[in-house]
């Protein structure tokens, strides 16, 4: 199985409620596993004043709008770095140009370069060295420049 053939089985699913499929083609088995995510949590017995909450909502809404999100374009593991024993990529605060490799995903023992599409700087990672993450995962957060 391609990746192409991979890429286009994960931008089917995207759009529906199936949330699991397997498929085997070539003597290739894949899984594909969607989880739902958790937006927020209500804690009983605890509301905070509705004046607090539309103030940092509205900070929250200001300063998502002026990044630029970085998600994963396939599902697999993300690395910071080429190898375990060399220096990540990007850190947070550093300043990277367009076309700048950011991070690797490995899907079926292919290593997958993330690029930025943007100059900018990095505000925050994400995601965890060595963490799985799923087709359109925000992996970075970029402040265009």
């Amino acid at each position: 199985m391609e990746l192409e053939d991979l890429k286009e089985l994960i931008e089917l699913l995207k759009d529906t409620d199936i949330t699991e499929l397997q498929v085997e083609k070539d003597g290739t088995k894949v899984k594909i596993k969607r989880e739902k995510m958790l937006t927020s949590l209500d804690m009983p017995g605890h509301k905070p004043a509705m004046h607090m909450e539309k103030a940092a909502a509205s900070e929250a809404d200001e300063e998502t709008q002026r990044l630029v999100t970085v998600t994963s374009p396939i599902v697999g593991t993300f690395f910071r770095s080429p190898t375990p024993e060399t220096n990540p990529f990007i850190e947070i605060g550093a300043r990277v140009a367009k076309g700048q490799v950011l991070c690797i995903v490995e899907a079926m023992k292919l290593m997958n370069e993330i690029e930025s599409e943007i100059d900018g700087v990095v505000m925050k990672i994400l995601v965890d060295n060595g963490q799985p993450v799923e087709y359109g995962e925000p992996l970075f957060l970029l402040e265009p420049v």
